[in-house]
């Protein structure tokens, strides 16, 4: 029981994976360009990626 491993389903993207810049294109309606800069800059933090992907519409 304890020496096998528990299978967790992922709810969010693995940094660097195409799924993750699709996940920020179709939530905040960005570019992929946008998406990619923002994962690349903001790594898994939702927090952070929510919050520029804010200003990206804001400032458009």
């Amino acid at each position: 029981m304890g020496d096998q491993p528990t299978k967790r389903r992922r709810t969010r993207p693995l940094k660097g994976e195409d799924a993750e810049v699709r996940h920020v294109v179709e939530t905040h309606d960005l570019s992929p360009a946008q998406a990619r800069e923002l994962v690349r800059r903001h790594g898994n933090d939702w927090r952070k990626i929510d919050e520029a992907a804010k200003s990206y519409k804001d400032s458009t």
